[in-house]
């Protein structure tokens, strides 16, 4: 089992174990270790096993009074208590304060709500003249129009009546 590591029991000797450690198929490492350490190694390693463990022993251990005792003393070091309640209150309504303080107020959005409605008014004004420009430059546009195709027709029919005049002259003169 090359890459894997493994532990064989080679020989029990007064309450010691005598073990060997396989790894990489070469290397060997001996240890002594009791039988109580051996067992915490496992259980350290061992999550279901150390759950079968802890089933079996505490219906056990609630049993006895003192050990009941030593269990809630462990446990009431973990709860919080009053002072630590009561500390935690403080801290949060001094977040909360702070909170306050920073967060805009009525007044405040009033304020900038007013501020924007006045620079949008100016804006819609300044719309509203760039449109009356645009609607002007369109009717200078639409007058100049009017300007070019009558100078146009004045130029056509002065150009008919150019080349036109001799023509009819020639023509009725032949007749």
């Amino acid at each position: 089992m090359h890459g894997h590591k493994q532990l064989l029991l080679v020989s029990e000797y007064e309450g010691l174990a005598r073990l060997s450690l396989y790894y990489e198929g070469a290397i060997f490492y001996l240890v002594e270790m009791s039988t109580g350490r051996q067992l915490l190694e496992e259980l350290r390693r061992d999550e279901e096993l150390r759950r079968a463990l802890a089933e079996e022993l505490l219906p056990e251990a609630l049993r006895h009074r003192e050990l009941r005792r030593a269990m809630l003393i462990a446990i009431s070091r973990e709860m919080a208590t009053k002072e630590d309640l009561e500390k935690l209150r403080r801290e949060m309504k001094e977040d909360v304060e702070k909170l306050r303080k920073e967060m805009a107020t009525k007044d405040d959005v009033e304020k900038l709500r007013a501020y924007v409605d006045v620079r949008i008014d100016s804006l819609n004004k300044r719309i509203d003249d760039l449109n009356k420009r645009i609607d002007d430059l369109g009717q200078r546009v639409s007058d100049l129009y009017g300007i070019v195709k009558t100078s146009l027709l004045a130029i056509v029919v002065t150009l008919a009546s150019t080349i036109l005049t001799p023509l009819i002259l020639k023509l009725l003169l032949k007749l």
